[in-house]
C-alpha cells in the first residue's frame, strides 16, 4: 500500500506537469499553423488588371469617341476611292497613317518626285459674330477686283537627272486650275558640301524675270505639274484626310479601351 501510494502521489504530481507540457505543445503546434497564414497575409497581393477601376471619364472620352466614329463611318468620303484619269502621268504611292503621298515617274531620263500634303480648305464660312464688322471692313478697304480665299494644295516637286548630281526642288501652290511657283532651289548632295556651307538658295521666284517664270512654268507642266493633275489630287487629298481621320479614330479608341 505504501508503494501505491508512494505512485500515486508520483502520478498526482506529474499529472500537472504533463497537462502544461501538452498545453504549451499545443499552442507551439498552433502558432506553427498560424505562421503560414501570418506571413500569407503580410505578403502584398500581385497587382491584377482585373480588380483595378477604370476612371469614370475613360468611360465618357470612349462613349465620345464611339460617336465620333460612326459619324465618320456614315460620311461617304472615308471609303471613296478615286478613279485615276487614264492621262495622269504619275504613279501615286499612298502609306496608311501617313500625312501625304509620292508621286513619281520618268521624263526623258529624268527622275520627278512630287510629295503632295494634305490640302488646305476654305469653306467661305464666317463667325456670325463678325459678319458685320468684316462687311464694314470690306466696303472701305477691299478693292473689289480682289479674289475671295481659295482652297490650296501645297507641293514638293524635286527633278534629278542622275543618281549623284544635282537636283531641282521647287516648292508649289496649286489652286483650282492655277499653280504658283513659290521657291526654286538648285540641291546638291549633300557629300559634296562641307556641313558649315549655306548653299545660295536664289532670288525670290517672283523677282525673275518674267519669261524666265513662264519659262520654269512651262518645264513643269511639260513634266505633269499641270492643273489637271493638281485638281485631282485636290480631291484625291480631300478623301485620304477622311480615311486618315477614321483611322486615327479607331486608334484612339483602342488606346482608351486598355
Amino acid at each position: 500500500m505504501a508503494l501505491f501510494a508512494a505512485a500515486r502521489r508520483a502520478a498526482s504530481s506529474s499529472l500537472p506537469l504533463l497537462r502544461a507540457s501538452a498545453s504549451r505543445g499545443a499552442a507551439t503546434r498552433g502558432q506553427a499553423l498560424l505562421r503560414p497564414l501570418a506571413a500569407a497575409a503580410a505578403r502584398p497581393m500581385p497587382f491584377s488588371s482585373a480588380t483595378a477601376l477604370k476612371p469614370s471619364s475613360d468611360d465618357e472620352l470612349l462613349r465620345v469617341v464611339k460617336a465620333e466614329i460612326k459619324f465618320a463611318e456614315d460620311c461617304d468620303d472615308h471609303d471613296r476611292v478615286e478613279e485615276v484619269p487614264d492621262s495622269f502621268p504619275f504613279k501615286i504611292t499612298d502609306k496608311k497613317g501617313f500625312n501625304d503621298i509620292t508621286l513619281t515617274r520618268t521624263y526623258q531620263g529624268e527622275k520627278i518626285e512630287v510629295l503632295v500634303s494634305m490640302p488646305n480648305l476654305v469653306t467661305g464660312d464666317e463667325p456670325e459674330h463678325d459678319q458685320d464688322e468684316d462687311d464694314k471692313e470690306k466696303d472701305d478697304d477691299q478693292d473689289d477686283s480682289e479674289k475671295p480665299p481659295k482652297s490650296t494644295l501645297p507641293l514638293t516637286v524635286t527633278i534629278t537627272k542622275s543618281s549623284s548630281g544635282p537636283s531641282l526642288e521647287f516648292t508649289c501652290t496649286a489652286y483650282p486650275d492655277e499653280i504658283l511657283i513659290d521657291t526654286l532651289s538648285v540641291k546638291q548632295p549633300s557629300a559634296n558640301l562641307e556641313e558649315e556651307d549655306i548653299a545660295y538658295e536664289g532670288p525670290d521666284f517672283n523677282d525673275l524675270d518674267e519669261n524666265l517664270q513662264r519659262a520654269f512654268h512651262k518645264y513643269l507642266e511639260l513634266r505633269g505639274i499641270t492643273p489637271m493633275t493638281t485638281n485631282f489630287l485636290h480631291e484625291y487629298m480631300i478623301n485620304k484626310d477622311s480615311r486618315e481621320y477614321l483611322f486615327w479614330l479607331n486608334k484612339l479608341k483602342d488606346f482608351v479601351k486598355l
